[in-house]
């Protein structure tokens, strides 16, 4: 005679429907990294242009001055 639990197949579905969360929670880390890393690489190339245009009024600037002296 076989024994059936009462939570059998409420405890193997509930096994399923995690495994399934744990997919979409690791799917969603590796989203939510690759945003942030889209994200960093933005704030890499903004932070390299505004270092130039300040090097470059800089420049300009110490440049001027020193024209003058030139001539």
């Amino acid at each position: 005679m076989v024994t059936q639990q009462p939570g059998f197949f409420f405890a193997g579905g509930l096994n399923v429907m995690l495994f399934l969360f744990w997919l979409v929670c690791i799917g969603l880390g590796i989203y939510a990294f690759v945003l942030f890393v889209k994200l960093a690489l933005r704030g890499i190339t903004a932070l390299d242009l505004y270092n130039y245009a300040k090097n470059r009024e800089i420049r300009e600037r110490y440049e001027s001055v020193h024209k003058d002296d030139s001539l």
